[in-house]
């Protein structure tokens, strides 16, 4: 999920990306609107959170510090910071709540769908997360996104969705048939929080080398930014180790208070992921 970012950061916003980022977070509230009962104000602020973190990744590089430390800020909010806020917001409950009952049941066709169980499940995730950054880092391709803008962009959005598949598969609140159990979940978080602290040290190690190619190379900038990652992937590791036994207690709690017959697997409120009110 920590990432170092491409050196070569506009010099101005994206305007297409910030226009994403707007959407992302109207869509939100629009839906909001049609939700005729009571929504967690925490899962808005959530979702709203994440939207202003990728704003601020996104927007002036003046936002941010100069250098690689800012390249690596830049990308810790896309790949860790934001997709975990995203995923507290719950948007796919929210969806479920709030559509039409074809739109509910196509979500829950694909929330059923074997190649989403595949993709979703922590180890992928993770694999998905922590592999792309050391091939990124690794071999040329680091270097070959400084004159490849599209590349560039390509980058950024899969540190975005395969940050967001971490959280989802390790601590999201939304439906999900066939979740592993908490003990697969937290190796898993486990897992990549490892393969982050091992890389930054390699990067930090092997500054006068790591990432291959760079037209020009700053060493020195280069272990802060290694520095930022090995502390701030911690941080972030942290908050979503705190998400994950929130959402674990929280549940025990709640199938406690409403005695042993409660319902559980995919069903959020009123909707399950069957796509259907009260049917679990």
């Amino acid at each position: 999920m920590s990432l170092l970012a491409l050196p070569d950061r506009a010099a101005d916003a994206d305007p297409l990306a910030l226009a994403v980022v707007a959407l992302l977070a109207g869509g939100y509230l629009f839906a909001l609107s049609r939700d005729r009962r009571c929504w967690p104000r925490r899962r808005t602020g959530a979702w709203l959170a994440g939207c202003a973190l990728l704003a601020v990744a996104l927007g002036p590089p003046a936002l941010l510090p100069a250098g690689p430390a800012g390249h690596m800020a830049q990308h810790l909010l896309i790949g860790m910071f934001a997709p975990l806020a995203l995923v507290l917001g719950a948007p796919v409950t929210l969806l479920l709540r709030v559509a039409p009952p074809p739109v509910r049941r196509a979500v829950a066709g694909l929330l059923r769908a074997r190649p989403l169980h595949v993709l979703a499940h922590p180890a992928t995730a993770v694999l998905l997360s922590t592999g792309g950054l050391w091939l990124v880092l690794a071999t040329p391709l680091y270097a070959a996104a400084e004159s490849h803008r599209l590349l560039h962009h390509g980058l950024h959005l899969h540190y975005l969705l395969a940050g967001y598949l971490v959280a989802w598969s390790v601590a999201g609140p939304d439906p999900a048939p066939r979740r592993p159990g908490l003990p697969v979940r937290l190796g898993a978080l486990l897992i990549a929080s490892a393969g982050h602290s091992v890389l930054a040290k390699y990067l930090y190690a092997h500054a006068d080398t790591l990432p291959p190619g760079l037209a020009e190379r700053d060493a020195d900038g280069l272990r802060a930014a290694a520095r930022l990652m090995y502390y701030g992937g911690d941080l972030a590791e942290l908050l979503l180790a705190i998400a994950l036994f929130g959402a674990w207690y929280g549940r025990r709690w709640s199938r406690a208070k409403r005695g042993p017959h409660a319902p559980t697997g995919g069903q959020v409120g009123r909707y399950s992921t069957s796509g259907r009110p009260g049917v679990p």
